[in-house]
């Protein structure tokens, strides 16, 4: 059975960044999201933290940051888990 939040994730990357020959079930929990897999690049990732930060009330602060929480979707969702309010996870 699939994490709803991992879906809705899965969802929010492909809707955000305009990604039309990719289906949300096409991404894999474990696909990396920025380098190989995805492939996103540094406006992409910008563009998805943006759209994160505002669905979940989070707050990524660096570069850094935004790498880990980016690493794949498992890891996004495992990172907004710890971060955000449970009422906004909506799962």
């Amino acid at each position: 059975m699939s994490d709803p939040l991992n879906t809705r994730l899965k969802q929010l990357i492909v809707t955000t960044l305009k990604l039309e020959d990719v289906a949300p079930s096409d991404l894999a929990d474990d696909e990396p999201l920025i380098g190989s897999g995805l492939n996103l690049d540094s406006i992409d990732a910008l563009e998805l933290v943006v759209t994160l930060e505002k669905e979940f009330g989070i707050k990524i602060t660096s570069s850094e940051e935004s790498r880990i929480a980016l690493a794949s979707v498992a890891h996004l969702a495992e990172y907004i888990r710890a971060r955000a309010d449970p009422a906004r996870l909506g799962c």
